[in-house]
């Protein structure tokens, strides 16, 4: 499988940033989460940036984890209000950042942006601790928007698997599955967030923290590159499919994947937390 860097890098140094953050149209979203992520957000955020939360805007509420996961999707004309009540539009260039390397939500707002088939989005290599350290410009007064009309998308334009497609790979060699939480969950030592430990049968594990160097940014796109080459081989992109917990940081992947030139892979977005649920086989231990 061949492989090469994109055009333009899914992902945007600090230092690019900054330099940028006067740019006509530009538009940054603070996608740090969890439950005291809008008191942070409200403490001190880059001058200008807006704020997405996972769970109220970038996943739908689910009526069991059963159907769907932890984190399904929203339904695509609530990411088209979203988009327009935050003043995105085609033409916008966004910048997106988080406080975990991109793999607590800034990822899934990327995918789900290019899966809107918004082009002209990029996540901030470091997120917020890069910011920081590069000196970019912070504040605590909360940006308001006018916003615009809803973002012209009706359905998701990036591969998406259900459990079934999911089930019926498990049985077949021509597709893999690719599963990046951290080792001890994959081999089923221990589960600290669903309900069952283990993996997927033949799922494959690369945990998403291997797309990242000890500063938190990504390792270089040669190196992941390498890295998915090794894991993938000649398979098409378009059979494999990738999964984590509840189908964020399988977003994680699928950006390295991006930036290493591997476009087309799958997210399942249920992931873990739906398959643990539906009295499936489950694999434990090294593949």
């Amino acid at each position: 499988m061949e492989t090469m860097p994109p055009k333009t890098s899914p992902l945007i140094s600090a230092e690019e940033l900054k330099d940028k953050l006067t740019t006509q149209g530009l538009i940054v979203i603070d996608a740090r989460s969890g439950k005291d992520a809008l008191q942070l957000f409200a403490l001190q955020h880059i001058q200008g940036a807006l704020h997405v939360d996972l769970d109220d805007d970038l996943a739908a509420k689910p009526l069991h984890a059963a159907q769907g996961g932890r984190h399904p999707l929203p339904a695509i004309n609530s990411f088209s209000a979203l988009l327009g009540r935050l003043g995105i539009q085609p033409a916008s260039s966004v910048v997106v950042y988080d406080d975990k390397g991109g793999a607590n939500a800034a990822a899934r707002f990327w995918w789900m942006m290019r899966a809107a088939g918004h082009e002209d989005v990029r996540v901030l290599d470091g997120g917020w601790q890069a910011a920081l350290a590069a000196g970019i410009a912070v504040s605590t007064e909360i940006k308001t928007t006018a916003g615009t009309a809803d973002y012209p998308v009706n359905t998701w334009q990036w591969p998406l698997v259900s459990l079934p497609e999911v089930s019926g790979a498990t049985q077949d060699s021509d597709y893999l599955i690719i599963d990046v939480r951290e080792a001890f969950r994959y081999r089923g030592e221990s589960e600290p967030i669903d309900l069952v430990a283990g993996h997927i049968p033949n799922a494959v594990n690369v945990p998403y923290l291997e797309n990242l160097s000890a500063d938190g940014k990504f390792i270089s796109p040669e190196k992941l590159g390498a890295l998915y080459k090794s894991v993938i081989g000649d398979r098409h992109p378009e059979k494999v499919i990738v999964h984590c917990g509840s189908g964020v940081t399988a977003c994680h992947t699928l950006l390295a994947l991006d930036a290493a030139g591997i476009t087309g892979a799958n997210l399942y977005v249920g992931s873990w937390s739906e398959w643990s649920r539906n009295d499936l086989p489950v694999a434990k231990g090294e593949q």
